[in-house]
């Protein structure tokens, strides 16, 4: 890793900067899927963990960036976590009434974790919390980034992959790898294994666009 680290780090401001660009940009990602909503007229059909998902990911990384100090992580995940928010009552907006029981359980049991995650860092001991809560943070993020995939034989047998969101799979496969170059050039093992693995995942998904049409075929409709 050292090697690469040393390869990279004449580009480190650069990297640095492209990943807290393109990360900023994902967390507009979300609008495209916001303005799905609007079109649709109900959220009904449309999934909630991307939204909830953010706003947990960008409490939890806005500490692990006060963690290891690092001035790039803190403000991308600041302004991350307010978009998340705006998207959060969107979602909830247009959310049917009989379903807001169900939205308000999710976002409680997201802010319980949360809350329950950030008080763990401040009582944990300094020498090991950067580890043991980047461990938390990568389960955290392997659930989110993993959850469309549950629906794989769903997308098979629909050979479709309408309600996957493009917008949000796409900016994460090249935000993954821009925080990949970033965790290489911080000699950061947990940033890179998480990047890695996230990377992965995302291109898996992102080749099922090519794979699949957005809409399901007519064979498969009436299989259906």
């Amino acid at each position: 890793m050292e090697v690469i680290s040393n390869l990279l780090q004449p580009y480190k401001g650069i990297v640095s900067a492209a990943a807290g660009i393109a990360t900023t940009a994902q967390f507009f990602s979300g609008a495209f899927v916001c303005n799905d909503i609007r079109k649709a007229g109900s959220a009904e059909k449309f999934p909630f963990l991307p939204f909830i998902g953010g706003t947990v990911f960008g409490v939890l990384g806005l500490q692990y960036g006060v963690i290891l100090r690092d001035d790039t992580m803190i403000p991308v995940n600041l302004a991350g976590l307010a978009l998340s928010i705006i998207y959060v009552c969107f979602f909830y907006n247009y959310t049917p009434n009989h379903l807001k029981g169900r939205v308000w359980a999710q976002m409680g049991i997201a802010g319980a974790f949360s809350a329950a995650v950030v008080a763990y860092a401040q009582w944990e001991d300094e020498n090991l919390v950067e580890t043991r809560f980047g461990l938390i943070l990568t389960a955290v993020m392997v659930y989110m980034i993993s959850a469309p995939l549950f629906d794989l034989g769903t997308i098979i047998r629909n050979q479709s992959v309408e309600g996957l969101p493009f917008p949000i799979i796409f900016s994460g496969t090249v935000v993954s790898f821009l925080w990949l170059l970033h965790g290489f050039i911080i000699l950061n093992t947990i940033v890179v294994v998480q990047n890695l693995f996230f990377f992965t995942l995302s291109a898996i998904q992102l080749s099922l666009f090519a794979i699949y049409p957005s809409k399901p075929t007519d064979k498969a409709k009436k299989a259906q």
